[in-house]
């Protein structure tokens, strides 16, 4: 058991009417997005042609942002946020992620960590959709 699941399931309020399976998806496909975007980043950082990947290397950090708020949000009450407010939080991660592994595939063929990036993200845009629809 993740330790994602084990706090879902020990919640006094527990999840309600949420796919559990779909909510426990997201939460870590957006965790990894985190990690993915932010040692993307970094990577580009570390390139000798950072000055091509300054676009990467801010929508990494965009992309980071909004799944770290994402992951955060829904790993909270789900009652406590109204449906609508979650499926736009949703919304919003699903397009920043998927900006992102547009740009991250521009770069794909030279540099690996981008790549790897854009797979990452095209996986929370699974989840995000997933999670939307059982929503």
């Amino acid at each position: 058991m993740t330790v994602v699941s084990e706090m879902l399931k020990t919640h006094p309020k527990g999840i309600g009417d949420l796919d559990e399976a779909a909510l426990k998806n997201c939460i870590l496909a957006c965790l990894e997005c985190v990690y993915s975007c932010t040692a993307c980043a970094d990577a580009c950082l570390s390139e000798e042609t950072v000055a091509e990947l300054r676009d990467c290397i801010q929508t990494n950090l965009d992309c980071a942002d909004v799944c770290d708020a994402t992951a955060k949000v829904l790993s909270r009450h789900p009652g406590a946020t109204s449906t609508e407010l979650l499926m736009s939080l949703l919304q919003a991660c699903r397009a920043m992620c998927h900006a992102c592994a547009v740009e991250c595939e521009k770069h794909g063929d030279m540099h690996l960590h981008c790549e790897v990036c854009a797979k990452t993200c095209r996986r929370c845009v699974e989840a995000c959709d997933e999670l939307l629809a059982a929503l």
